[in-house]
């Protein structure tokens, strides 16, 4: 089992990880020292188990908004989705409906041709009287 010796706060710790597990380790390791050096800057040096603690619940706080941010963008893409599903109905029923709205052009060729012979029998009619 490889171990890592990772520092946080100015401090160094040796800890043991599961093989290829190194740069995770490490890079939690950074998030952690990232927030220690932030807390030691503001409040300056603080016992070890404190800043390690004061840390701790610093990314916790972090995890917890971003776990929102997450339920949140969830919720808004379910929406959208409920959205597009309304969309794509109304286009099908629409697109379902086109064809007796809008006959086709055969249909409305007949239609004009009736309607040229039916105005040719009323002229006639006209001539006659």
């Amino acid at each position: 089992m490889p171990e890592v010796n990772i520092q946080i706060g100015n401090r160094t710790f040796a800890l043991a990880c599961n093989e290829g597990e190194e740069p995770h380790l490490l890079a939690a390791a950074k998030l952690l020292s990232d927030e220690a050096d932030t807390l030691q800057s503001q409040i300056g040096r603080v016992p070890e188990a404190r800043m390690l603690l004061m840390s701790g619940l610093m990314l916790a706080d972090k995890v917890k908004e971003l776990a929102w941010e997450v339920k949140s963008t969830r919720d808004q893409v379910a929406e959208l989705e409920s959205q597009l599903r309304a969309a794509e109905a109304r286009t099908a029923a629409l697109a379902a409906a086109a064809p007796k709205a809008f006959p086709n052009e055969q249909v409305l060729l007949r239609s004009y041709e009736d309607a040229v012979l039916r105005l040719e029998e009323l002229a006639d009619e006209i001539e006659a009287k």
